[in-house]
């Protein structure tokens, strides 16, 4: 148990002190952001909307988002990382606070619209940022803790939120969502100023080449969407499907998603480790990836055994596990060839997309089709993903064996 102790340990070591601190604020933003799992509820009980109402509101939030991520990658290129996360976080929290002011149905879409705007642009200049204060042998390793500080802020928001609407009601989880904003971007402020932190990666390009003109990361983007409407599933129709099909409690629910949260804390950085050493490219790694998560919603076709559920959520956590930190290095390394704000938008705006589509689409089709209809369907969505990811790998290998070869024949 000392050997594994250690060993777990040692994984995170030779991370830089500011990805440590990019880290923590990320928590403390994300775990902040405890409005959102509780939104459609605040919505639908406290403001009395209908469920059509709710569906749109949510639209608003999708299209902020992807909005945000734009802007966020222009802005980054344009003022620089620190500005874009500084200015992000302490308008997010301004405009959480101001949010539970409006009542009616257009202000809230609006809103809700101005409020993921702002937030979102904090997501291409925070992956920037990540870039600039990494080690090259440690970017990896820096996006996994990255990951590991959203996954439990994400784990513990909702739990606080609950306290804190039971004791001060939805006013005070806005007043809270809005304070940590700001807290985090006073943490940013003292530790990560240009004066104060050290960059380790400075990526400077003379001709940047557009994100845009870049075919292959082009066709990564759509895998990236195709796989984010995938995994998007266990946030929507998956918890419905526990509650009508196999009839668990909300308890027993929240245990089987906790255990997705449990997993990544424990296995993400030793099996991330692991898999940075070995012979297979990020493509491949991503490739796999996708197959574990397609076939997470698969095996629940194959049996009424409610035990199969636990088995999905093993499949899809190591598939999460494996796809996300290797699509984010990938995205990272092709942004070295342009503008890295406009990279890192655009890989953010895949999973805003997504979002956009995921939920609704497997809502609809579980309604008007069956849930074992929508897991075909959404398998053979994984699938396609998994065949783009495979090919983009075979293409930019057999790319690399010509550029060797050029350069061979010419010295």
């Amino acid at each position: 148990m000392k050997t594994l102790f250690n060993n777990y340990i040692n994984t995170f070591k030779g991370l830089s002190r500011e990805i440590w601190w990019l880290a923590f604020i990320t928590l403390i933003n994300r775990a902040g952001t405890m409005v959102i799992p509780f939104l459609s509820l605040y919505l639908k009980e406290d403001l009395n909307f209908t469920v059509a109402d709710v569906g749109w509101v949510m639209s608003a939030f999708g299209l902020g988002s992807v909005a945000g991520s734009w802007l966020g990658g222009k802005l980054t290129d344009t003022l620089g990382y620190y500005k874009v996360m500084v200015g992000s976080l302490l308008s997010t929290g301004i405009l959480f606070i101001a949010l539970q002011f409006l009542n009616t149905f257009a202000s809230i879409c609006f809103g809700i619209f101005v409020v993921m705007l702002v937030a979102d642009t904090f997501r291409p200049a925070m992956f920037v940022a990540l870039n600039a204060y990494s080690k090259p042998e440690n970017k990896i390793r820096s996006l996994t803790l990255i990951r590991l500080a959203i996954n439990l802020g994400f784990s513990a928001g909702p739990a606080l939120g609950g306290l804190i609407i039971t004791g001060l009601g939805y006013g005070g989880l806005f007043w809270v969502d809005g304070i940590t904003c700001i807290a985090a971007t006073l943490v940013l402020i003292n530790v990560l100023h240009p004066k104060k932190a050290k960059v380790l990666d400075e990526v400077k390009t003379e001709n940047p080449v557009s994100a845009y003109s870049d075919k292959a990361f082009l066709v990564f983007l759509v895998a990236m969407m195709l796989f984010g409407i995938v995994f998007l599933q266990y946030f929507s129709t998956i918890t419905i499907y526990y509650k009508d099909v196999h009839v668990l409690s909300e308890f027993e629910i929240g245990i089987i998603l906790g255990l997705n949260g449990f997993l990544i804390f424990v296995f993400e950085m030793p099996l991330i480790k692991w898999l940075e050493n070995s012979k297979y490219s990020k493509l491949s790694l991503m490739f796999f990836g996708a197959i574990l998560t397609g076939l997470s919603l698969l095996i629940l076709n194959l049996t009424t055994w409610s035990g199969v559920l636990v088995i999905g959520m093993l499949l899809m956590t190591f598939g999460e596990m494996i796809a996300f930190p290797f699509s984010n290095a990938f995205a990272v390394d092709r942004a070295k060839k342009g503008n890295q704000g406009e990279y890192m938008a655009l890989y953010s705006i895949s999973f805003s997309v997504a979002h956009i589509f995921g939920h609704n689409a497997g809502l609809q089709l579980a309604g008007t089709v069956g849930y074992n209809t929508t897991w075909y369907i959404i398998t053979a969505i994984a699938a396609i993903c998994a065949i783009i990811l495979f090919s983009l790998n075979e293409k930019l290998k057999t790319n690399k064996k010509r550029k060797a070869w050029k350069i061979k024949k010419i010295s």
